[in-house]
C-alpha cells in the first residue's frame, strides 16, 4: 500500500498523541532527577547511581544492536512496537508496587528489585525504539519530519511544564517510599494512555530488508561502515556528545551529598529541567525550516561544556537548580538532532538496521556512568566533571565530519 498524504497526516497526529502523553508520563519517571533520587533515598551510593544511569542511558540503547536483526526481518513491525511499550507499562506498575510495600522488605532486596524493573523498563524501550524509527520513517512524509520533531518537543515541553508542577506536588504529599510509588503508578497510567496513539498507527508500507542471523548482520554493519563514512562519524558523535545525557543524575547526587538537598529540591530540579526543554523547543519549532542541524550540534557542545563549568563553580544549594535549565536544553537538543541525523545517514529500507547500528554508538554512554561512579568515589567530583568536558569536546571533530546539510 502506498503512503498517501491522508495516511501520513493520520500517522503524524497518532505519533503526536503518543508523544504528548509520553511527555506527561516522563516527569513522573524522569531518569535525570526522579530515578536517581529514588535510588539514593533507597540506600544507593554513587556506584548505584552509576549502574542505574548506565542501564537507562546507554545500556538499553546498546541492546538495540542485538534486537535489530530479529525485528528487521519482520515485514510489519507495529506489534513489536506495542510489545516493547507494554513491557514498559508493566514494569512501572511493578516498580510502584515494590516501592509501596518497601518497608516490609530488606534494603538490599529493595535495591535488587528496583534494578530488575528499571532494566525491564529500559530494555522494553530499546525493543520498541527500533520498530518506532522504522515505522515513523515510512509512515510520515519526509518533508514533515523536522516539523514533527520540533512540534513533538514543543507539545512535550508544554505538557511537561504542567505535569512538572503536579509531580513536584506528589513528591511532597507523602514520605519516601510512598511518594515515589505514587509517581511511578501515575507514570504507568499515562504511558498506558499514550500507547493508544501507537495502536492507531497505519503501517501501510512493508519492510523488505531481510537478515539471516547475526553473522550476516555484523557483515552488514562492517559493509555499511566501509561504504558510509557518515555512519562512522555518527557513531563517534553518539559516543562523545551522547554522555551529556548521563550527567544530570550525578548532578542530583552532587547536590544531595554536597548541599544536602531533599525531595522538594528534586521537584525543583525537575521543574527547571522542563523549563529548559520548553524554551529550546519553542525556539527550534519557529526556526526549524531555516536552521541546519550543524548549528544545533555545535551550540549543544558549547552549552554542555558551560553547564559543567557552572556546576563546578556553584557554592550553594539555592543556585544548583539553575544547572538543570542547561541540562534540559542540552537533553532536548540532543534528542532532536540525534533522531534527525539517524534518518539522514540511513536509507529508506535500512532504518531499523541503522537504529540497531546506533546501539553500537552507545558503548561510551553505557560504560561512562559506571566509570563515573568509580571516579567520584576515588577522585571526587572535580575529576569527574573535567573528564566530561574533555569527552564532550571531542564530539566537535565528528560533527565537523558529518557535515549535515539539512
Amino acid at each position: 500500500m502506498t503512503l498517501t498524504p491522508e495516511i501520513s497526516k493520520h500517522n503524524f497526529y497518532a505519533f503526536l498523541w503518543h508523544a504528548g502523553f509520553l511527555a506527561l508520563a516522563q516527569n513522573f519517571i524522569d531518569v535525570d532527577t526522579i530515578l536517581p533520587s529514588m535510588v539514593i533515598d533507597s540506600g544507593g551510593s554513587a556506584m548505584h547511581v552509576g549502574i542505574m544511569t548506565a542501564i537507562m542511558m546507554g545500556g538499553s540503547s546498546f541492546t538495540q544492536l542485538f534486537f535489530a536483526p530479529y525485528i528487521s526481518n519482520r515485514v510489519y513491525k507495529k506489534k513489536y512496537l506495542l510489545t516493547g511499550i507494554n513491557i514498559r507499562i508493566i514494569s512501572l506498575f511493578a516498580l510502584a508496587f515494590v516501592l509501596f510495600y518497601l518497608k516490609a522488605l530488606q534494603p538490599g532486596s529493595v535495591l535488587w528489585l528496583i534494578f530488575i524493573f528499571i532494566t525491564l523498563f529500559a530494555v522494553g524501550g530499546a525493543f520498541a525504539n527500533i520498530s518506532y524509527i522504522d515505522i515513523f520513517g515510512k509512515s510520515v512524509n519526509e518533508n514533515k519530519r523536522k516539523t514533527y520533531f520540533s512540534t513533538q518537543q514543543i507539545i512535550a515541553g508544554s505538557v511537561v511544564l504542567f505535569s512538572a508542577f503536579i509531580a513536584k506536588k506528589v513528591l511532597t504529599m507523602a514520605e519516601h517510599p510512598v511518594n515515589f510509588a505514587y509517581m511511578f503508578f501515575i507514570g504507568a497510567v499515562l504511558l498506558l494512555i499514550a500507547s493508544g496513539g501507537q495502536w492507531s498507527i497505519k503501517e501501510s508500507v512493508p519492510s523488505v530488508l531481510k537478515i539471516n542471523g547475526f553473522r550476516q548482520y555484523f557483515r552488514l554493519l562492517r559493509s555499511e561502515l566501509v561504504q558510509n563514512k557518515r555512519l562512522i562519524y555518527f557513531l563517534g558523535f553518539i559516543n562523545t556528545q551522547g554522555i551529556i545525557i548521563s550527567v544530570l543524575p550525578f548532578v542530583v547526587l552532587y547536590a544531595k551529598e554536597i548541599f544536602s538537598t531533599r525531595s522538594s529540591d528534586t521537584g525543583n530540579f525537575l521543574l527547571f529541567k522542563v523549563i529548559g526543554i520548553v524554551s529550546v523547543s519553542m525556539v527550534v519549532f519557529f526556526v526549524a525550516a531555516r536552521i541546519k542541524y550543524n548549528l544545533l550540534l555545535y551550540f549543544n557542545v558549547a552549552l554542555s561544556v558551560a553547564m559543567i563549568i557552572i556546576t563546578m563553580l556553584i557554592k550553594d544549594q539555592h543556585t544548583i537548580k539553575y544547572v538543570f535549565v542547561f541540562g534540559g536544553i542540552a537533553y532536548s537538543l540532543y534528542s532532536i538532532t540525534m533522531n534527525g541525523l539517524l534518518l539522514e545517514v540511513s536509507g529508506r529500507e535500512n532504518r531499523a538496521l541503522y537504529t540497531g547500528f546506533a546501539g553500537a554508538g552507545y558503548i561510551m554512554p553505557s560504560i561512562f556512568p559506571l566509570a563515573g561512579g568509580w571516579i567520584i568515589n576515588k577522585a571526587g567530583y572535580q575529576a569527574f566533571f573535567i573528564l566530561v568536558i574533555f569527552i564532550v569536546s571531542l564530539s566537535l571533530f565528528f560533527i565537523h565530519k558529518i557535515n549535515c546539510k539539512k
